[in-house]
Protein backbone atom coordinates (compact mmCIF):
# COMPACT_ATOMS: atom_id res chain seq x y z
CA UNK A 1 0.00 0.00 0.00
CA UNK A 2 1.39 3.37 -0.98
CA UNK A 3 1.53 6.30 1.42
CA UNK A 4 -1.34 8.76 1.64
CA UNK A 5 -0.72 11.51 -0.91
CA UNK A 6 -2.99 13.76 -2.98
CA UNK A 7 -2.63 11.31 -5.86
CA UNK A 8 -3.58 8.38 -3.65
CA UNK A 9 -6.58 10.25 -2.26
CA UNK A 10 -7.78 11.01 -5.78
CA UNK A 11 -7.34 7.42 -6.97
CA UNK A 12 -9.08 5.95 -3.92
CA UNK A 13 -11.98 8.33 -4.42
CA UNK A 14 -12.37 7.55 -8.11
CA UNK A 15 -11.98 3.80 -7.59
CA UNK A 16 -14.86 3.81 -5.10
CA UNK A 17 -17.26 5.63 -7.44
CA UNK A 18 -20.52 4.16 -8.65
CA UNK A 19 -23.16 5.80 -10.82
CA UNK A 20 -25.42 5.88 -7.77
CA UNK A 21 -22.84 8.03 -5.93
CA UNK A 22 -22.39 10.46 -8.82
CA UNK A 23 -24.84 13.37 -9.30
CA UNK A 24 -27.31 12.91 -12.13
CA UNK A 25 -25.92 16.06 -13.74
CA UNK A 26 -22.48 14.50 -14.03
CA UNK A 27 -23.91 11.37 -15.63
CA UNK A 28 -25.81 13.47 -18.17
CA UNK A 29 -22.67 15.51 -18.81
CA UNK A 30 -20.69 12.31 -19.42
CA UNK A 31 -23.16 11.32 -22.13
CA UNK A 32 -22.88 14.78 -23.72
CA UNK A 33 -19.09 14.53 -23.65
CA UNK A 34 -19.23 11.09 -25.22
CA UNK A 35 -21.56 12.30 -27.96
CA UNK A 36 -19.51 15.41 -28.70
CA UNK A 37 -16.26 13.45 -28.92
CA UNK A 38 -17.79 10.77 -31.14
CA UNK A 39 -19.03 13.51 -33.47
CA UNK A 40 -15.52 14.98 -33.63
CA UNK A 41 -13.99 11.54 -34.25
CA UNK A 42 -16.45 10.68 -37.02
CA UNK A 43 -15.84 14.03 -38.68
CA UNK A 44 -12.09 13.54 -38.39
CA UNK A 45 -11.89 10.05 -39.88
CA UNK A 46 -11.54 11.14 -43.56
CA UNK A 47 -8.74 13.59 -42.79
CA UNK A 48 -5.28 12.57 -44.03
CA UNK A 49 -3.76 12.30 -40.54
CA UNK A 50 -6.51 9.91 -39.45
CA UNK A 51 -6.20 7.87 -42.61
CA UNK A 52 -2.42 7.59 -42.24
CA UNK A 53 -2.65 6.55 -38.59
CA UNK A 54 -5.31 3.92 -39.25
CA UNK A 55 -3.41 2.56 -42.24
CA UNK A 56 -0.27 2.21 -40.14
CA UNK A 57 -2.08 0.32 -37.38
CA UNK A 58 -3.85 -1.96 -39.86
CA UNK A 59 -0.58 -2.62 -41.69
CA UNK A 60 0.99 -3.70 -38.40
CA UNK A 61 -1.70 -6.35 -38.00
CA UNK A 62 -2.67 -5.20 -34.51
CA UNK A 63 -4.86 -7.91 -32.97
CA UNK A 64 -7.76 -7.12 -30.68
CA UNK A 65 -11.45 -6.32 -30.65
CA UNK A 66 -11.53 -2.56 -30.19
CA UNK A 67 -13.16 -0.42 -32.87
CA UNK A 68 -11.25 1.97 -35.08
CA UNK A 69 -13.97 4.55 -35.69
CA UNK A 70 -15.01 4.73 -39.32
CA UNK A 71 -13.38 1.40 -40.19
CA UNK A 72 -14.47 -2.23 -40.37
CA UNK A 73 -11.16 -3.39 -38.93
CA UNK A 74 -10.63 -3.83 -35.19
CA UNK A 75 -7.36 -3.60 -33.28
CA UNK A 76 -5.77 -3.94 -29.87
CA UNK A 77 -7.16 -1.40 -27.43
CA UNK A 78 -4.06 0.86 -27.30
CA UNK A 79 -3.88 0.94 -31.10
CA UNK A 80 -7.58 1.74 -31.46
CA UNK A 81 -7.25 4.52 -28.86
CA UNK A 82 -4.33 5.95 -30.87
CA UNK A 83 -6.41 6.07 -34.06
CA UNK A 84 -9.56 7.41 -32.43
CA UNK A 85 -7.78 10.04 -30.36
CA UNK A 86 -6.02 11.30 -33.46
CA UNK A 87 -9.31 11.53 -35.35
CA UNK A 88 -11.19 13.19 -32.46
CA UNK A 89 -8.47 15.81 -31.93
CA UNK A 90 -8.01 16.15 -35.66
CA UNK A 91 -9.85 19.39 -36.43
CA UNK A 92 -9.79 21.56 -33.29
CA UNK A 93 -13.46 20.87 -32.56
CA UNK A 94 -13.04 18.65 -29.49
CA UNK A 95 -13.92 19.84 -26.00
CA UNK A 96 -11.72 21.69 -23.53
CA UNK A 97 -11.32 22.29 -19.80
CA UNK A 98 -10.59 25.98 -19.48
CA UNK A 99 -8.52 26.66 -16.35
CA UNK A 100 -6.74 23.31 -16.63
CA UNK A 101 -5.84 24.13 -20.28
CA UNK A 102 -6.39 20.59 -21.55
CA UNK A 103 -8.52 18.84 -24.17
CA UNK A 104 -10.11 15.91 -22.29
CA UNK A 105 -12.55 14.22 -24.64
CA UNK A 106 -10.29 13.11 -27.48
CA UNK A 107 -8.04 11.41 -24.92
CA UNK A 108 -10.39 10.16 -22.22
CA UNK A 109 -13.22 8.99 -24.47
CA UNK A 110 -10.82 7.28 -26.87
CA UNK A 111 -9.02 5.47 -24.05
CA UNK A 112 -12.15 4.52 -22.12
CA UNK A 113 -14.03 3.32 -25.19
CA UNK A 114 -11.18 1.13 -26.44
CA UNK A 115 -10.50 -0.32 -22.99
CA UNK A 116 -14.19 -0.90 -22.28
CA UNK A 117 -14.63 -2.69 -25.58
CA UNK A 118 -11.62 -4.93 -24.98
CA UNK A 119 -12.92 -5.77 -21.49
CA UNK A 120 -16.49 -6.32 -22.72
CA UNK A 121 -17.64 -3.66 -20.27
CA UNK A 122 -21.11 -2.22 -19.83
CA UNK A 123 -22.29 1.25 -20.72
CA UNK A 124 -22.52 2.16 -17.03
CA UNK A 125 -18.87 1.22 -16.57
CA UNK A 126 -17.94 3.39 -19.56
CA UNK A 127 -19.70 6.41 -18.06
CA UNK A 128 -17.84 5.94 -14.77
CA UNK A 129 -14.58 5.76 -16.70
CA UNK A 130 -15.35 9.03 -18.49
CA UNK A 131 -16.27 10.85 -15.28
CA UNK A 132 -13.08 9.60 -13.58
CA UNK A 133 -10.86 10.41 -16.58
CA UNK A 134 -12.18 13.95 -16.96
CA UNK A 135 -11.80 14.54 -13.22
CA UNK A 136 -8.20 13.32 -13.27
CA UNK A 137 -7.17 15.32 -16.32
CA UNK A 138 -8.80 18.47 -14.96
CA UNK A 139 -7.17 18.20 -11.54
CA UNK A 140 -3.76 17.35 -12.94
CA UNK A 141 -3.99 20.31 -15.32
CA UNK A 142 -4.82 22.62 -12.42
CA UNK A 143 -2.01 21.19 -10.30
CA UNK A 144 0.48 21.88 -13.12
CA UNK A 145 -0.55 25.52 -13.45
CA UNK A 146 0.28 27.62 -16.50
CA UNK A 147 4.08 27.32 -16.48
CA UNK A 148 4.34 24.20 -18.67
CA UNK A 149 2.30 25.87 -21.41
CA UNK A 150 4.30 29.07 -21.20
CA UNK A 151 7.59 27.27 -21.81
CA UNK A 152 6.23 25.26 -24.75
CA UNK A 153 4.77 22.03 -23.37
CA UNK A 154 1.38 20.99 -24.70
CA UNK A 155 -0.44 20.27 -21.46
CA UNK A 156 -3.07 18.15 -23.19
CA UNK A 157 -0.36 15.74 -24.28
CA UNK A 158 1.62 15.92 -21.04
CA UNK A 159 -1.27 15.33 -18.63
CA UNK A 160 -3.28 13.26 -21.12
CA UNK A 161 -1.71 9.83 -20.51
CA UNK A 162 -2.61 10.04 -16.82
CA UNK A 163 -6.26 10.87 -17.49
CA UNK A 164 -6.36 8.10 -20.08
CA UNK A 165 -4.79 5.62 -17.66
CA UNK A 166 -7.43 6.32 -15.03
CA UNK A 167 -10.26 6.10 -17.56
CA UNK A 168 -8.96 2.82 -18.98
CA UNK A 169 -8.37 1.40 -15.51
CA UNK A 170 -11.91 2.16 -14.38
CA UNK A 171 -13.29 0.67 -17.60
CA UNK A 172 -11.27 -2.49 -16.92
CA UNK A 173 -12.28 -2.62 -13.21
CA UNK A 174 -8.73 -2.50 -11.88
CA UNK A 175 -8.22 -2.22 -8.13
CA UNK A 176 -6.87 0.97 -6.53
CA UNK A 177 -3.29 -0.29 -6.33
CA UNK A 178 -3.32 -1.24 -10.00
CA UNK A 179 -4.71 2.19 -10.91
CA UNK A 180 -1.88 3.83 -8.95
CA UNK A 181 0.62 1.80 -10.94
CA UNK A 182 -1.13 2.63 -14.22
CA UNK A 183 -0.97 6.33 -13.35
CA UNK A 184 2.71 6.05 -12.50
CA UNK A 185 3.50 4.28 -15.75
CA UNK A 186 1.51 6.89 -17.67
CA UNK A 187 3.64 9.65 -16.14
CA UNK A 188 6.69 8.06 -17.73
CA UNK A 189 5.12 8.59 -21.17
CA UNK A 190 4.05 12.22 -20.68
CA UNK A 191 5.28 14.28 -23.62
CA UNK A 192 4.33 16.74 -26.33
CA UNK A 193 5.69 20.15 -27.28
CA UNK A 194 3.90 23.07 -28.91
CA UNK A 195 6.13 23.32 -31.96
CA UNK A 196 2.91 23.26 -33.99
CA UNK A 197 2.18 26.79 -32.70
CA UNK A 198 5.54 28.31 -33.63
CA UNK A 199 4.19 29.87 -36.82
CA UNK A 200 6.32 27.82 -39.20
CA UNK A 201 3.61 25.35 -40.21
CA UNK A 202 1.97 22.94 -37.80
CA UNK A 203 1.92 19.78 -39.86
CA UNK A 204 0.00 16.86 -38.37
CA UNK A 205 1.85 16.65 -35.06
CA UNK A 206 -0.83 18.05 -32.76
CA UNK A 207 -3.48 15.74 -34.20
CA UNK A 208 -1.42 12.77 -33.06
CA UNK A 209 -0.72 14.02 -29.55
CA UNK A 210 -4.18 13.22 -28.18
CA UNK A 211 -4.07 9.79 -29.80
CA UNK A 212 -0.62 9.14 -28.36
CA UNK A 213 -1.82 10.10 -24.87
CA UNK A 214 -4.85 7.80 -25.15
CA UNK A 215 -2.65 4.97 -26.42
CA UNK A 216 -0.17 5.39 -23.55
CA UNK A 217 -2.89 5.44 -20.92
CA UNK A 218 -4.53 2.26 -22.18
CA UNK A 219 -1.18 0.49 -22.40
CA UNK A 220 -0.29 1.60 -18.88
CA UNK A 221 -3.57 0.18 -17.55
CA UNK A 222 -3.02 -3.10 -19.35
CA UNK A 223 0.49 -3.43 -17.97
CA UNK A 224 -0.67 -2.57 -14.46
CA UNK A 225 -3.35 -5.24 -14.73
CA UNK A 226 -0.57 -7.78 -15.35
CA UNK A 227 1.44 -6.61 -12.35
CA UNK A 228 3.78 -4.00 -13.86
CA UNK A 229 4.64 -1.49 -11.14
CA UNK A 230 5.59 2.19 -11.01
CA UNK A 231 7.03 4.65 -8.46
CA UNK A 232 4.33 5.75 -5.98
CA UNK A 233 5.44 9.37 -6.29
CA UNK A 234 5.34 9.48 -10.08
CA UNK A 235 2.82 12.34 -10.00
CA UNK A 236 3.43 14.34 -6.84
CA UNK A 237 6.74 13.07 -5.47
CA UNK A 238 10.36 14.11 -5.99
CA UNK A 239 11.14 14.06 -9.73
CA UNK A 240 7.49 13.27 -10.34
CA UNK A 241 5.48 14.77 -13.16
CA UNK A 242 4.49 17.91 -11.23
CA UNK A 243 7.99 18.48 -9.87
CA UNK A 244 9.58 18.18 -13.30
CA UNK A 245 6.98 20.07 -15.32
CA UNK A 246 5.83 22.77 -12.92
CA UNK A 247 8.57 23.01 -10.30
CA UNK A 248 7.77 25.47 -7.52
CA UNK A 249 4.57 26.43 -9.34
CA UNK A 250 3.05 23.00 -8.80
CA UNK A 251 0.01 22.73 -6.54
CA UNK A 252 -0.37 19.01 -5.79
CA UNK A 253 -3.07 19.69 -3.20
CA UNK A 254 -5.44 20.48 -6.08
CA UNK A 255 -5.39 16.81 -7.04
CA UNK A 256 -7.58 15.94 -4.07
CA UNK A 257 -9.07 19.12 -2.61
CA UNK A 258 -12.87 19.10 -2.21
CA UNK A 259 -13.39 15.82 -4.00
CA UNK A 260 -17.00 15.26 -4.97
CA UNK A 261 -18.07 18.89 -4.53
CA UNK A 262 -17.61 19.91 -8.16
CA UNK A 263 -17.37 17.56 -11.12
CA UNK A 264 -15.10 18.55 -13.98
CA UNK A 265 -17.22 16.84 -16.60
CA UNK A 266 -20.09 19.22 -15.82
CA UNK A 267 -17.95 22.25 -16.72
CA UNK A 268 -16.66 21.47 -20.18
CA UNK A 269 -16.08 23.96 -22.99
CA UNK A 270 -17.92 22.74 -26.10
CA UNK A 271 -16.20 24.33 -29.09
CA UNK A 272 -18.26 25.71 -31.96
CA UNK A 273 -15.52 26.85 -34.34
CA UNK A 274 -12.64 24.63 -35.56
CA UNK A 275 -9.92 26.90 -34.19
CA UNK A 276 -7.92 27.49 -31.02
CA UNK A 277 -9.96 28.00 -27.87
CA UNK A 278 -8.76 31.53 -27.12
CA UNK A 279 -9.58 32.77 -30.61
CA UNK A 280 -13.27 31.95 -30.46
CA UNK A 281 -14.43 34.90 -28.35
CA UNK A 282 -12.99 37.36 -30.86
CA UNK A 283 -14.36 35.48 -33.87
CA UNK A 284 -17.84 35.16 -32.38
CA UNK A 285 -18.07 38.86 -31.55
CA UNK A 286 -16.86 39.96 -34.96
CA UNK A 287 -19.42 37.79 -36.71
CA UNK A 288 -22.06 39.64 -34.68
CA UNK A 289 -20.57 43.10 -35.30
CA UNK A 290 -20.22 42.62 -39.06
CA UNK A 291 -23.89 41.61 -39.52
CA UNK A 292 -25.55 38.75 -41.40
CA UNK A 293 -23.57 39.08 -44.61
CA UNK A 294 -19.78 38.74 -44.84
CA UNK A 295 -17.82 41.90 -45.56
CA UNK A 296 -15.41 42.63 -48.37
CA UNK A 297 -11.90 43.23 -46.99
CA UNK A 298 -11.83 46.69 -48.57
CA UNK A 299 -14.82 47.71 -46.43
CA UNK A 300 -12.77 47.20 -43.28
CA UNK A 301 -10.70 50.14 -42.11
CA UNK A 302 -9.44 48.88 -38.75
CA UNK A 303 -9.64 45.76 -36.58
CA UNK A 304 -8.15 45.51 -33.12
CA UNK A 305 -8.30 42.47 -30.85
CA UNK A 306 -7.43 42.58 -27.15
CA UNK A 307 -6.55 39.24 -25.55
CA UNK A 308 -4.35 37.73 -22.85
CA UNK A 309 -0.59 38.01 -23.15
CA UNK A 310 -0.39 34.26 -23.68
CA UNK A 311 -2.83 34.33 -26.60
CA UNK A 312 -0.96 37.25 -28.17
CA UNK A 313 2.37 35.44 -27.83
CA UNK A 314 1.07 32.15 -29.20
CA UNK A 315 -1.56 33.13 -31.77
CA UNK A 316 -0.38 36.30 -33.52
CA UNK A 317 1.04 34.87 -36.77
CA UNK A 318 -0.77 36.72 -39.59
CA UNK A 319 0.36 34.46 -42.43
CA UNK A 320 -0.32 30.80 -41.61
CA UNK A 321 1.20 28.20 -43.90
CA UNK A 322 -1.24 25.33 -43.39
CA UNK A 323 -4.50 24.29 -41.74
CA UNK A 324 -3.00 23.98 -38.27
CA UNK A 325 -1.38 27.38 -38.61
CA UNK A 326 -4.68 28.93 -39.66
CA UNK A 327 -6.53 27.35 -36.74
CA UNK A 328 -4.01 28.92 -34.35
CA UNK A 329 -3.84 32.36 -35.99
CA UNK A 330 -5.87 35.19 -34.46
CA UNK A 331 -5.33 37.41 -37.52
CA UNK A 332 -6.47 34.74 -39.96
CA UNK A 333 -9.51 33.71 -37.90
CA UNK A 334 -10.48 37.36 -37.41
CA UNK A 335 -10.21 38.00 -41.14
CA UNK A 336 -12.29 34.87 -41.73
CA UNK A 337 -14.94 35.93 -39.21
CA UNK A 338 -15.35 39.20 -41.08
CA UNK A 339 -15.27 37.85 -44.63
CA UNK A 340 -16.53 34.27 -44.39
CA UNK A 341 -17.80 31.56 -42.06
CA UNK A 342 -15.41 30.64 -39.23
CA UNK A 343 -17.59 27.64 -38.35
CA UNK A 344 -16.97 26.04 -41.75
CA UNK A 345 -14.02 23.59 -41.67
CA UNK A 346 -13.47 24.18 -45.40
CA UNK A 347 -12.38 27.73 -44.57
CA UNK A 348 -9.20 26.34 -42.99
CA UNK A 349 -8.12 24.48 -46.13
CA UNK A 350 -5.26 25.66 -48.33
CA UNK A 351 -7.45 27.43 -50.91
CA UNK A 352 -9.13 29.59 -48.27
CA UNK A 353 -5.90 30.28 -46.39
CA UNK A 354 -4.21 31.46 -49.58
CA UNK A 355 -6.95 33.91 -50.54
CA UNK A 356 -4.93 37.11 -51.22
CA UNK A 357 -7.55 39.57 -49.97
CA UNK A 358 -8.06 37.67 -46.72
CA UNK A 359 -4.31 37.42 -46.19
CA UNK A 360 -3.95 41.16 -46.73
CA UNK A 361 -6.69 41.80 -44.18
CA UNK A 362 -5.08 39.42 -41.68
CA UNK A 363 -1.88 41.46 -41.82
CA UNK A 364 -3.86 44.56 -40.85
CA UNK A 365 -5.34 43.00 -37.70
CA UNK A 366 -3.84 44.61 -34.61
CA UNK A 367 -3.45 42.38 -31.55
CA UNK A 368 -2.93 43.93 -28.12
CA UNK A 369 -2.86 42.69 -24.54
CA UNK A 370 -6.08 43.70 -22.83
CA UNK A 371 -5.69 44.14 -19.03
CA UNK A 372 -9.10 42.66 -18.26
CA UNK A 373 -8.55 39.59 -20.44
CA UNK A 374 -5.05 39.13 -19.05
CA UNK A 375 -6.35 39.19 -15.47
CA UNK A 376 -9.13 36.74 -16.30
CA UNK A 377 -6.92 34.13 -18.04
CA UNK A 378 -6.89 31.10 -17.71
CA UNK A 379 -10.31 30.92 -16.06
CA UNK A 380 -11.75 32.86 -18.99
CA UNK A 381 -10.77 32.93 -22.66
CA UNK A 382 -12.15 36.33 -23.52
CA UNK A 383 -11.45 39.08 -26.02
CA UNK A 384 -12.21 42.74 -26.60
CA UNK A 385 -12.68 43.69 -30.25
CA UNK A 386 -12.86 46.97 -32.13
CA UNK A 387 -14.19 47.12 -35.69
CA UNK A 388 -14.22 50.21 -37.86
CA UNK A 389 -15.64 50.15 -41.39
CA UNK A 390 -15.10 52.72 -44.11
CA UNK A 391 -17.51 55.61 -43.68
CA UNK A 392 -18.88 54.52 -40.28
CA UNK A 393 -18.17 54.89 -36.60
CA UNK A 394 -16.09 52.17 -34.95
CA UNK A 395 -17.82 49.63 -32.68
CA UNK A 396 -16.43 47.83 -29.64
CA UNK A 397 -17.47 44.56 -28.04
CA UNK A 398 -16.12 42.66 -25.05
CA UNK A 399 -16.74 39.10 -23.87
CA UNK A 400 -14.90 37.16 -21.17
CA UNK A 401 -16.34 33.78 -22.16
CA UNK A 402 -16.99 32.68 -25.73
CA UNK A 403 -20.24 30.86 -26.28
CA UNK A 404 -19.68 27.21 -25.42
CA UNK A 405 -17.63 27.83 -22.28
CA UNK A 406 -19.14 27.10 -18.85
CA UNK A 407 -19.81 30.81 -18.36
CA UNK A 408 -21.97 30.84 -21.52
CA UNK A 409 -22.74 27.17 -22.20
CA UNK A 410 -24.21 25.63 -25.32
CA UNK A 411 -27.81 24.55 -25.15
CA UNK A 412 -28.73 20.89 -25.44
CA UNK A 413 -30.09 21.63 -28.92
CA UNK A 414 -26.75 23.13 -29.98
CA UNK A 415 -24.85 20.07 -28.74
CA UNK A 416 -27.16 17.78 -30.68
CA UNK A 417 -26.94 19.93 -33.81
CA UNK A 418 -23.15 19.93 -33.65
CA UNK A 419 -23.07 16.15 -33.36
CA UNK A 420 -25.45 15.67 -36.27
CA UNK A 421 -23.51 18.11 -38.46
CA UNK A 422 -20.19 16.43 -37.74
CA UNK A 423 -21.33 12.80 -37.79
CA UNK A 424 -23.20 13.07 -41.09
CA UNK A 425 -19.95 13.82 -42.88
CA UNK A 426 -19.43 10.02 -42.91
CA UNK A 427 -22.70 8.55 -41.60
CA UNK A 428 -26.24 8.65 -42.89
CA UNK A 429 -28.74 10.72 -40.96
CA UNK A 430 -30.42 7.52 -39.80
CA UNK A 431 -27.16 6.06 -38.49
CA UNK A 432 -26.26 9.33 -36.76
CA UNK A 433 -29.64 9.28 -35.04
CA UNK A 434 -29.08 5.67 -33.97
CA UNK A 435 -25.74 6.64 -32.42
CA UNK A 436 -27.40 9.57 -30.66
CA UNK A 437 -30.16 7.42 -29.18
CA UNK A 438 -27.68 4.77 -28.08
CA UNK A 439 -25.48 7.33 -26.34
CA UNK A 440 -28.50 8.82 -24.59
CA UNK A 441 -29.16 5.39 -23.09
CA UNK A 442 -25.52 4.48 -22.41
CA UNK A 443 -26.13 3.48 -18.79
CA UNK A 444 -28.59 0.79 -19.96
CA UNK A 445 -26.18 -0.91 -22.38
CA UNK A 446 -25.19 -4.34 -21.16
CA UNK A 447 -22.24 -4.34 -23.54
CA UNK A 448 -20.54 -1.29 -24.98
CA UNK A 449 -20.30 -3.06 -28.33
CA UNK A 450 -23.95 -2.10 -28.81
CA UNK A 451 -22.57 1.41 -29.38
CA UNK A 452 -19.24 0.69 -31.04
CA UNK A 453 -20.82 -1.45 -33.78
CA UNK A 454 -22.54 1.72 -34.99
CA UNK A 455 -19.22 3.56 -35.23
CA UNK A 456 -17.69 1.24 -37.81
CA UNK A 457 -17.96 1.64 -41.58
Amino acid sequence: MTRNTPTRELIDFLHALSLERVPAGAVSAAKRALLDTLGCALFGTPEPWSQIMAAEIIAEGSKGRSTIIGRDEVAAAPAAALCNGTAAHGFELDDHLDEAIVHPGAIVVSAALAAAESADASGARLLLALIAGYETLHRLGLAMGVKPSQVGWHKTAVAGPVGAAVAASIAMKLDAEQIMNAVGLACATASGTKAFAAGEGGGMEKRMQAGHAAHCGVRAAQLAARGFTAPPGAVDGRFGLLDVMAGTGAQPQLLSSELGKRWAIEHVYVKLYPCCAWIQAAAQQLVTLRGVEPLHPRQIRKVQVGVSAYARAQNANPLPRDTMGAQFSIPYCVALALTGDPADPAMYAAEAIDDPLRRELAQRVEIVVDPEMEAAYPKHYGARVYLELEGSVGRTSSKRDPHGMPGDPCTEAEVLEKFSRLATRVKSHACAQAILKTVQGTERLQRITQLTQLLRT
